[in-house]
């Protein structure tokens, strides 16, 4: 993100420690100036946000599930503020900040659709938003947001136990749907009503036998928030293990014995992203990933006078997951 000298850029095809990527951030209006802070437990967030607030709510709801964030950030704007007027602002100015989901709290649509357009123009963070009106996920819908992971419920804070229980697990080794989650009642819907949701590209929480749970587990576009969430996993770790490469060792030179060094610290990450899920497996058992690099030979002499190495490449195949069953049977009379 900010202060690097690494850059990974990741293409999904379709079909063909780390860093774990999973705290919160909720933006709310409060007056004075701007201040970002960590809280690990909800007592400790009364002092600053009355029970009554949104920004509370969603703090509750967060560390009130069983798989909850170590700590959750709140981070404030004032309108009468000369710089962060708006949410948006907010999350500008601490975008570089250690969180990977934000959340909004008490703010209106063109706010929220304001939020989604910085968000998504990052490529690489999530903007979780809860609608209480159907009609509303049509204003994300139609942006095609990646990085936007709508959630409908009338009442409960749904997006924030969500993003609470599922954000911080272990990239790769849940999707999102089917999740049973703390404190949040199931909507009473239709099948069509629940369809429509979906094709809205929105996400709720109803009862499947007998089982509370979230009905999906996509973003705005369609796509599945497991698929975005592993790519930005493989970013930014890719990213700050060459960065350590670097910083470890008094030089990388540019010639072979540096390039197998950048190779194995982008091939270790891609080995824990199979351990952990996010890589597929073939049918003897190996990961399917690789990784190629360009010999010294091989790349043009400005790049070696600049010192910038553009020869290292690596291509895989995401693991995906199931969401539906459609299974076949035979009675015999």
């Amino acid at each position: 993100m900010a202060l690097q000298d690494v850059n990974v850029s990741i293409e999904l095809s379709k079909p063909s420690g780390l860093v774990g990527l999973g705290k919160p951030l909720i933006i709310t209006q409060k007056t004075g100036a701007s201040t970002i802070k960590n809280y690990s437990d909800i007592e400790n967030v009364k002092p600053d946000f009355a029970s009554t607030t949104e920004a509370y709510k969603k703090a509750a709801a967060i560390l009130g599930q069983e798989n909850r964030p170590a700590s959750v950030a709140i981070a404030t704007y004032d309108p009468a503020d000369t710089t962060v007027k708006t949410a948006v602002d907010a999350v500008g100015k601490y975008f570089d900040n250690d969180w990977f989901f934000v959340l909004t709290a008490g703010v209106e649509l063109t706010d929220e659709i304001a939020v989604a357009d910085y968000v998504e123009g990052k490529k690489v963070k999530f903007y979780a938003v809860k609608v209480t009106d159907v009609a509303d996920l049509n204003a994300f819908k139609v942006k095609n947001y990646t990085y936007v992971i709508p959630f409908h419920h009338p009442t409960d804070q749904l997006e924030a136990a969500a993003v609470g229980d599922l954000g911080s697990r272990e990239v790769g080794s849940i999707t999102w749907k089917f999740k049973t989650l703390a404190g949040i009642t199931p909507v009473a819907m239709t099948a069509d009503e629940l369809t429509a949701i979906h094709e809205a590209g929105g996400n709720t929480y109803v009862t499947k036998a007998g089982t509370p749970q979230t009905s999906e587990g996509i973003t705005a576009s369609g796509e599945y928030i497991d698929v975005i969430h592993g790519k930005s996993w493989l970013k930014v770790n890719i990213e700050n293990s060459v960065q350590q490469a670097f910083a470890n060792n008094g030089k990388v030179s540019f010639d072979n014995r540096g390039i197998a060094l950048l190779n194995g610290a982008v091939t270790t990450v891609l080995q824990k992203g199979f351990t952990q899920g996010i890589i597929a497996v073939d049918d003897d058992g190996n990961p399917i990933y690789t990784v190629e690099t360009v010999s010294r030979t091989g790349t043009p002499a400005e790049d070696r006078a600049a010192r910038v190495y553009n020869g290292l490449s690596f291509s895989l195949e995401l693991a995906g997951a199931i969401h539906e069953a459609k299974i076949k049977g035979q009675i015999a009379g």
